[in-house]
């Protein structure tokens, strides 16, 4: 992440960095170059991504990235979101992960719908031209859930055990 912060900053673009507090100890995650947001938990972070972000790339990582590609694609499947999801496809890195996806798909586990979310490109130019023409096709009904505060509580669940 530092690289890509540094080569932005230098080319006089914005950078924004949310980081949970427990990264800033130690100065784990080093000097900030550009705004910087901490927030306490991951959780907290994901969240201030997607309101803050108009896309979301993953260039080659590990399952930090891995998890936090996959949690803005099920939140844009469950229309959370629509904002356009890509990924750097460098050197072939996620050619397994693209092909698990679409094997996903022959089996019924995602829809096509569902799997137009996740764009590829082998170029940043590609990705970027990808990422603006991207248009969300929500599953209508999924598009009909509410995703409100108010909505997210969680109703009592009744788990007395009548024998």
């Amino acid at each position: 992440m530092r690289c890509v912060s540094t080569a932005v900053a230098q080319h006089e673009r914005q950078v924004l960095g949310i980081i949970p507090s427990a990264f800033t100890v130690n100065n784990l995650v080093g000097e900030t170059c550009g705004k910087e947001i901490k927030v306490a938990t991951m959780q907290e972070r994901l969240v201030m991504m997607m309101e803050l972000s108009d896309a979301f790339i993953a260039l080659p990582g590990g399952f930090g990235t891995l998890e936090e590609l996959f949690q803005m694609i099920s939140w844009a499947q469950l229309s959370i979101h629509n904002k356009p999801i890509g990924v750097l496809n460098i050197n072939g890195f996620f050619n397994g992960l693209l092909s698990f996806v679409d094997h996903a798909v022959k089996q019924e586990f995602i829809t096509p719908r569902a799997r137009k979310i996740l764009i590829s490109a082998t170029t940043a130019d590609e990705l970027v031209d990808k990422l603006q023409a991207f248009r969300f096709e929500s599953d209508p009904a999924l598009s009909k859930l509410k995703w409100s505060p108010s909505s997210s509580q969680k109703e009592k669940l009744d788990l007395t055990l009548h024998l």
